[in-house]
C-alpha cells in the first residue's frame, strides 16, 4: 500500500484558513489537484494568490450551507480537473452557547454549519466518484474524510452546540461509510484536539491563559499545529487506508484521556 495521493483531485473545504488550508496545501505538496473551497474570497486569494487555468491549485469562493454554491463546486471542480478522488469537509465553526438560554440558537447554526454543509457536499461528490467508477470492478472509487472533534465525545460547559455538532459529524461517518461501502468509497473523519486553528487563535488572543490550561490538560503539553492534522488526513486518503472506513481517528496528544471538565477542544 501506499501514502501517495499524487495525481488524485481533492476538494478542501474550510480551504481559506487554519486546518483546511494546511491540509489542502499539503496535498497539493504531495502532488494532488486541489479545489480550495470557502466563503472567503479575499482570504483565499491572499494565500493562494492568483491562479491560472492550468494550475494544480485551484480556489472557489461562496457559501458551502447553499445548495447552489455546492453544485457550483462540483462543477468547477469537474471543469478544471475532470475528476474527484478525495473530498476533505473541514468548513468547521466553533461557538459559545448558553444552553438556559431560550434564544439561544447555537445548536442549529452549528448542525447547518458542521453537518449539513458536510451531508450534502458528501452526497453529490459519491454520486460523482460513483460515475467515474463505472466498469471499474476492483480498487478504491474515492474517500471522504471529516473533520470531528474529542468534543464529539466528551463535553464542555460552554460547549454543548459545538458537542452535539461533532457528535453528529461522527454518527454521519459511520452512517456514510456503510452506505458508501458497496460503491468502494470510503468514508473516515479526525477527531482533533486543540489545534492552532482560526478560532483557537482568536480564542488565546481575547484570553491569553487559556494556552496554559490546554497544556495542562493535554499529556503531550502542547497545542497541535494544522501541519500534524494534514499527514493523519493523507493517510486516510490514500490506499494505506483501503481496508479503512466508518473510523473517527483521534488526533488529539492524550486530550481526551484527561478528565471531561478540562479546557474544550477547539
Amino acid at each position: 500500500m501506499s501514502f501517495s495521493i499524487s495525481g488524485k483531485t481533492a476538494i478542501v473545504t474550510g480551504g481559506a484558513n487554519g486546518i483546511g488550508l494546511a491540509i489542502g496545501r499539503h496535498f497539493a505538496d504531495k502532488g494532488a489537484n486541489v479545489m480550495f473551497a470557502d466563503m472567503d474570497e479575499e482570504r483565499l486569494v491572499a494565500e493562494l494568490g492568483e491562479r491560472s487555468d492550468d494550475d494544480a491549485v485551484r480556489y472557489f469562493a461562496g457559501d458551502l450551507r447553499e445548495k447552489l454554491t455546492l453544485a457550483n463546486l462540483l462543477s468547477a471542480t469537474i471543469d478544471a480537473f475532470d475528476r474527484i478522488d478525495i473530498l476533505v469537509n473541514a468548513s468547521r465553526q466553533v461557538l459559545v452557547s448558553d444552553p438556559l438560554n431560550p434564544d439561544d440558537d447555537g445548536v442549529a447554526t452549528l448542525i447547518e454549519q458542521n453537518l449539513m454543509t458536510s451531508l450534502r457536499l458528501s452526497k453529490l461528490v459519491a454520486r460523482r466518484m460513483i460515475k467515474q467508477a463505472e466498469g471499474q470492478e476492483e480498487g478504491s472509487a474515492g474517500s471522504i474524510v471529516n473533520l470531528s472533534s474529542i468534543a464529539g465525545q466528551r463535553t464542555h460547559p460552554d460547549l454543548l452546540a459545538y458537542s452535539v455538532s461533532t457528535a453528529a459529524v461522527d454518527q454521519l461517518t459511520r452512517s456514510f461509510a456503510v452506505t458508501l461501502a458497496p460503491h468502494r468509497i470510503r468514508v473516515n473523519a479526525l477527531a482533533f484536539g486543540s489545534v492552532m486553528s482560526a478560532s483557537l487563535k482568536k480564542t488565546l488572543k481575547e484570553n491569553s491563559e487559556f494556552r496554559a490550561d490546554i497544556e495542562a490538560h493535554t499529556p503531550l503539553g502542547r497545542v497541535a499545529s494544522p501541519w500534524e492534522l494534514a499527514e493523519a488526513a493523507q493517510y486516510l486518503a490514500s490506499d494505506s487506508a483501503a481496508f479503512m472506513t466508518g473510523q473517527i481517528l483521534t488526533v488529539d496528544g492524550g486530550r481526551s484521556l484527561f478528565d471531561p471538565v478540562a479546557a474544550p477542544a477547539h
